[in-house]
């Protein structure tokens, strides 16, 4: 191999490790704090939002979704929603994280993510809901645009399982069953 080439083969690398997310199995998620907009509170009808912090995501097992504000992505793990629905899992020990980029959201269209959102707050109030307009989280995660990534922590906040993008059939199987193994313990 000639010297131009090797000089050649790390560029051509660098692209795909670029997008490449950070989540490293028994680490806490890389910090983000959320304060345009952040978490989606419903008081009596009434919504609000607080700031946000990772170091919130301690406590109780947690599937963590982070998409982009666009129906397509949202599609792109709709099983993993569904099973998880369907698991039942006691809200006591376990809650959904949903954070939603905002900034990654098809122009115009702000409105109607925000209204998806909370109908999905009013339907699931045990859920959690974020809403980053900055695309903070995404930055900070290395994750990719216009997709949704899964990440399954244990109550202490440690990543357990982490995929940027579609879940096969298999895998929405293997996190159904982390879940009932790290709320067993």
């Amino acid at each position: 191999m000639t010297l131009r080439k090797l000089m050649t083969f790390p560029l051509l690398l660098f692209p795909l490790m670029a997008f490449a997310h950070n989540f490293v199995n028994g680490q806490p998620v890389a910090p983000v704090d959320i304060t345009d907009r952040g978490e989606l509170v419903l008081d009596n009808d009434t919504f609000s939002y607080k700031n946000w912090n990772s170091s919130q995501l301690k406590g109780k097992v947690r599937v963590m979704q982070h998409i982009a504000g666009r129906t397509s992505a949202k599609k792109k793990n709709s099983m993993l929603i569904q099973a998880i629905e369907d698991a039942k899992f006691p809200n006591d020990r376990f809650q959904p994280t949903t954070i939603v980029n905002a900034d990654d959201a098809i122009p115009g269209t702000g409105l109607f993510v925000s209204g998806k959102i909370e109908k999905n707050k009013k339907r699931y109030p045990w859920a959690q809901f974020i809403i980053d307009s900055n695309g903070l989280a995404r930055k900070a995660w290395q994750l990719d645009e216009e997709s949704s990534a899964i990440v399954v922590l244990d109550k202490e906040g440690r990543i357990q399982w982490a995929k940027d993008g579609a879940l096969t059939p298999e895998e929405v199987h293997q996190v159904i069953t982390l879940v009932h193994t790290l709320l067993d313990k």
